[in-house]
């Protein structure tokens, strides 16, 4: 394991706990004081009677998540309101941050600029520039919170086709042009209605590609509308048909035999350590797809990357690979495999621009964060050549969905029309 995946999960497991009950003792004691400037005990108990109601139904929705019970509504306005629960436990937990790393400033400056002087701050110039710092601490804090507004009222569902060419060395002139539209990482439930998703496959069949896939996690979890998201996707209409692969959300939710049947029964195909050929105006693609590919995400054993896919892999055709973690990608270049399509990160769902530096939370995970990538392709491509300065593709979709935050910051999501081009 990497050292930034053990970090990572080191972070989940410990720091975010840890965050999470410090930040909400600082709201609640914040939102306790503010409430002693009402001069009418009826406002002040009315604040403070909401603050308590929102804090048993936010302990009540977590429980209830965390033990997978069930119990709690996720429909009409109970899912807005579990929505905005959601919201706010991140922006609260970095607007906490925020505020305390303007107060570290504060302190470090008066602190060390007393022991120097040897004397406490009281001259008015002193108070003036603390209750500068107080106010830009104050401002610093509600940051987050106004993005986070921001990136679910504006950004969630604003769709975006991104238009994508592929090189592939020795392309039969018959697939020049052909095309593939993408989809991924739905995960229809609390976060996304099903009206969006209907809405998303409504925008690919107006691409006009020749074969759709949807590259994994149709749901979040095992309490999440499975058959309907299948019946959406079966909506999507290409001459070559419709394909897919499993995500890692299939294995938490245990729906890996079950989106196999479904996409079954509408007449779809989910590839499962498996390949087909499609055939298009003479020539052939060999296309493959595999379950999410397991690794220090995941519980249990974790074979190597593509483990038995050796075989699915053609010399006389240009391959695709379905594989939903993006980090397969060294291996499929490894086979020969021309162009592998991902999901996966959701583009990191935040990504911020700080002094030219991205702050995206997919880092930790994976290089391979969004759009498109290419790596020497290795022995036994189907030109017959070893690297030889060709490359193999992999394209990471940022997906349509969203977890954990229900918002988008800097990441929108994309539906893909991938183009292949004779490299």
């Amino acid at each position: 394991m990497s050292f930034n995946r053990f970090a990572f999960r080191i972070a989940i497991i410990v720091l975010v706990p840890v965050l999470l009950f410090l930040s909400q003792r600082f709201w609640i004691r914040s939102l306790w004081d503010w409430s002693r400037g009402f001069r009418r005990s009826l406002w002040r108990n009315l604040l403070r009677g909401a603050v308590i109601a929102v804090l048993v139904f936010y302990i009540l929705s977590l429980a209830d998540r965390l033990a997978g019970l069930g119990w709690m509504p996720r429909n009409g306005p109970f899912r807005v309101f579990l929505s905005m629960l959601q919201l706010w436990i991140f922006a609260s937990m970095l607007g906490y941050l925020f505020f305390k790393v303007v107060r570290a400033l504060e302190l470090t400056w008066f602190g060390a600029k007393d022991l120097v002087l040897r004397k406490k701050a009281v001259e008015p110039e002193n108070q003036d520039r603390r209750s500068f710092f107080r106010l830009v601490a104050r401002v610093a804090a509600a940051v987050p919170l106004v993005a986070a507004v921001y990136g679910y009222s504006s950004e969630r569902f604003r769709y975006e086709v991104r238009r994508v060419d592929v090189p592939i060395a020795g392309l039969a002139p018959e697939l020049d042009g052909f095309q593939i539209v993408q989809i991924s990482d739905i995960h229809i439930g609390d976060f996304m209605p099903r009206d969006e998703v209907r809405r998303a496959v409504d925008i690919a069949n107006g691409l006009g590609a020749q074969v759709a896939v949807v590259t994994g996690d149709l749901i979040t979890g095992h309490a999440d509308p499975l058959v309907a998201c299948v019946e959406e996707i079966a909506r999507l209409r290409a001459p070559l048909g419709v394909w897919g692969c499993n995500g890692n959300h299939e294995i938490y939710a245990e729906a890996e035999d079950a989106a196999q049947a479904l996409y079954t029964k509408h007449g779809m195909k989910l590839l499962r350590q498996e390949r087909t050929e499609l055939e298009w105006r003479g020539a052939k693609l060999n296309l493959i797809g595999v379950d999410y590919q397991r690794d220090s995400m995941v519980r249990g054993p974790k074979p190597p990357m593509l483990a038995g896919v050796e075989p699915l892999v053609r010399r006389d055709m240009p391959n695709v690979l379905l594989s939903h973690n993006p980090n397969s990608f060294y291996k499929a270049a490894e086979l020969g495999i021309e162009l592998s399509l991902a999901g996966h990160t959701h583009g990191g769902q935040v990504d911020v621009e700080i002094l030219d530096r991205h702050l995206n939370p997919s880092r930790f995970v994976t290089k391979f964060v969004a759009g498109l990538f290419h790596l020497p392709i290795g022995n036994g491509a189907f030109n017959g050549t070893e690297q030889n300065g060709k490359s193999a593709y992999l394209y990471v979709n940022s997906g349509i969905g969203m977890i954990a935050l229900p918002a988008r910051f800097g990441v929108d999501p994309e539906i893909t029309l991938l183009t292949l081009r004779r490299g």
